[in-house]
């Protein structure tokens, strides 16, 4: 049985056709937490956004301009972040984890995910809301991450040295 197909329910609500997807697994929730938790302990920096009221295409936008900075941004559901928050050591995340949140991981450069959502907001004037952040371990606040989003890169401080 575990290869057979589960097919979508037909439903109407609210007058509208539509299609009700069976609810994922305990098995899968646990993959994608223990998935979530790895990528917390892994990354230098995460960035939480609050990305209502952007559209999918501004979306899969800002998505292939942080992938350009090797950074990696997903949408996830807050009972599952909030469970990877726990499992990854930093129990202090889930305060931040309030309506619809997306993550941007980033693995390298501490300020670039910042950098990177910063320049994107003021290229096309939308609204992404940062609501807080992880570096190195610690949570950040909305004003801390903007701070860090100002700094330069490490390899410009280091230029500025010699």
């Amino acid at each position: 049985m575990k290869d057979a197909w589960i097919l979508p329910a037909l439903a109407v609500v609210d007058g509208r056709e539509d299609f009700l997807l069976p609810k994922a697994r305990k098995e899968q929730k646990a993959e994608q937490v223990e998935l979530i938790a790895e990528k917390l302990k892994r990354a230098k920096v995460a960035v939480l956004t609050d990305y209502r009221g952007l559209t999918v295409s501004q979306l899969q936008e800002l998505r292939a301009k942080l992938r350009g900075g090797d950074v990696e941004y997903r949408v996830i559901k807050n009972t599952l972040a909030r469970r990877a928050a726990e499992a990854a050591g930093v129990p202090a995340l889930q305060s931040e984890l309030k309506g619809p949140v997306a993550i941007a991981f980033g693995y390298d450069d501490l300020g670039l995910p910042a950098k990177l959502i910063n320049e994107f907001v003021r290229a096309t004037r939308l609204k992404l809301e940062v609501v807080g952040g992880l570096v190195e371990g610690r949570v950040f606040s909305p004003e801390q991450v903007k701070q860090l989003a100002d700094l330069p890169s490490r390899e410009s401080l280091i230029a500025q040295l010699l």
